[in-house]
């Protein structure tokens, strides 16, 4: 009789990442602060003749231990307010227009940020930490639960056990995802599926992009039961300094007891692969956090379900999602300015 037949991606476990140690000489790190403008442009188009109540949430960058954020202007076609979410600390900026006389409604929200390289030691280094007790706080627990595309059992547990057999401690456990992950799957948006950040899907298909790397970072973790979160925003592209922001980029964070989150960036290791070891436990300035978490609840609350992951605007037409919605994201580097470069000193998210 036959055995069990394992999904693909769980074929080959490799034990070490070949891209480990093999560097010669140390590459060239990111710079480890940026200052910068963000404008983040919201243009609502073609809106149905007859509707009563169009209702906009934008997310809003806020500050934190790795960056610090001023709202510089807000500018609309109505009044606006910043709300703020319970379950992650995520803002957002939330209009609503009635019975509009105008097919079209824009909204600008213009930032400075000064963002700081995010580091909490190398895997040598954090490995002092891997066994250390400490007791999860409620807070905590919140990032063990599932996601409606990171499901914890089935199939993910299956993952997860034989990527992780043998590993013991939340940083042994993470490195084996990150290595897995690195050597299976491949950094590529052709086809369909990718982008929505379906852990599993990930796994089968073996390619996608950051959502796709990082929710399966997440689910291996959580299945293993050690906290992990996803955190989403913008990049900024290293060698300009100034242009257009094409789209977002997310990372994943995992939590050690006496450490705090450890922040990974698969994707961008596997595009940039002499950073192999550097985005384990660290990432770079070059990006800014807009928000945490997966199905959010917005606030108010919106009439549809949940949001899968909220970097880009959400909008709903008398109480249904609305999708004709143009976005423009442009950056522009400043000049570091004296105080401003002093990374905040208060508690926030890290």
């Amino acid at each position: 009789m036959k055995g069990p037949i394992l999904p693909i991606c769980l074929l080959i476990v490799p034990a070490l990442s070949a891209w480990a140690g093999t560097a010669t000489t140390s590459p060239a790190l990111p710079p480890p602060v940026r200052r910068f403008e963000l404008t983040y442009h919201v243009q609502v188009t073609d809106l149905p003749t007859g509707a009563h109540i169009i209702r906009i949430w934008i997310p809003v960058a806020r500050t934190d231990r790795h960056q610090r954020v001023t709202v510089v202007k807000i500018s609309g076609s109505a009044p606006a307010r910043i709300t703020r979410e319970p379950e992650f600390g995520d803002r957002m900026l939330y209009a609503q227009i009635r019975d509009p006389r105008n097919p079209d409604a824009e909204f600008t929200v213009i930032y400075h940020v000064t963002r700081w390289q995010y580091s909490k030691g190398s895997y040598q280094e954090l490995l002092r930490y891997n066994a250390d007790p400490e007791p999860l706080s409620p807070s905590l627990r919140l990032y063990l639960d599932p996601n409606r595309m990171i499901p914890i059992g089935g199939q993910m547990k299956a993952i997860a056990d034989q990527v992780t057999r043998g590993r013991q401690g939340p940083v042994e456990i993470a490195h084996a995802a990150y290595n897995y992950l690195f050597d299976t799957l491949r950094y590529d948006k052709s086809g369909t599926g990718w982008g929505r950040g379906d852990a599993v899907w990930a796994c089968n298909a073996k390619h996608g992009n950051c959502t796709d790397f990082h929710s399966a970072f997440i689910g291996i973790l959580r299945n293993e039961t050690i906290p992990a979160r996803f955190v989403i925003g913008f990049p900024l592209p290293p060698n300009a300094a100034q242009g257009v922001i094409p789209g977002y980029h997310c990372w994943a964070e995992f939590y050690v007891p006496h450490v705090g989150w450890v922040p990974v960036d698969i994707s961008e290791a596997w595009l940039d692969k002499k950073l192999y070891a550097y985005y384990f436990g660290t990432v770079d300035a070059n990006r800014v956090r807009m928000s945490a978490g997966r199905d959010i609840t917005l606030v108010p609350k919106q009439a549809g379900a949940p949001v899968n992951f909220f970097v880009y605007p959400y909008v709903e037409v008398d109480g249904k999602p609305f999708g004709k919605i143009q976005d423009r994201f442009t950056f522009r580097d400043l000049a570091p300015a004296g105080r401003q470069a002093v990374r905040p000193s208060r508690s926030g998210s890290s």
